[in-house]
């Protein structure tokens, strides 16, 4: 049987008292879809599992949407990524990562691969220092003032920048912890 160690990452859930998933009741769904040593980090929607299914990323990503709209009675978009690609992501990082403050860098991830194209409307110079750059299916964000001063942050939350894409991001705290707890 074949075992793989996986990341959920559940976009805008615990944010501002709305659309409230709380850590024990995801464990319990997470479990309830059969997966094992469940555990959950933070208060804003990042699980780990290990899953004995064979299933792919996006099955298993909407498996989990389908069991939280059931359970909670709205919908949340999901990615699941497994641990070799959670660790590919920081090993990738563009950014001096151990330099930096984990408040100061954050990754995107993203439903599927990009390419700069998306990106031509927003004029990266004009919002230097920040910086971002573009991975595999992840979007590195530099904001040395915190993310939220970020202009270029702004910039890329409008909704054109990321159509048709689930888009979540993270701290590079969190991203480091994800690594961690899914290589445990």
């Amino acid at each position: 049987m074949t075992t793989t160690r996986y990341g959920a990452l559940l976009r805008g859930i615990n944010v501002g008292g709305s659309r409230k998933v709380p850590m024990a009741a995801l464990r319990d769904v997470l479990t309830g879809l059969g997966h094992r040593d469940v555990a959950t980090y933070l208060q804003s929607g990042n699980a780990v599992f290990t899953d004995t299914t064979g299933a792919d990323e996006n099955a298993l990503a909407a498996a989990l949407g389908d069991a939280i709209q059931e359970q909670f009675g709205f919908p949340v978009e999901c990615l699941v990524r497994d641990a070799a690609y959670l660790k590919a992501v920081a090993d990738a990082c563009p950014f001096p990562a151990a330099s930096l403050q984990g408040k100061q860098l954050h990754v995107t991830y993203l439903s599927e691969a990009v390419d700069l194209d998306r990106f031509a409307a927003i004029d990266q110079e004009s919002y230097l220092p920040e910086e971002f750059r573009l991975g595999d299916r992840a979007l590195y964000l530099y904001t040395p003032d915190g993310l939220g001063r970020s202009r270029l942050a702004e910039a890329l939350s409008r909704p054109r920048v990321y159509k048709g894409l689930i888009a979540t991001s993270r701290n590079w705290n969190t991203v480091v912890k994800l690594v961690e707890l899914t290589h445990e």
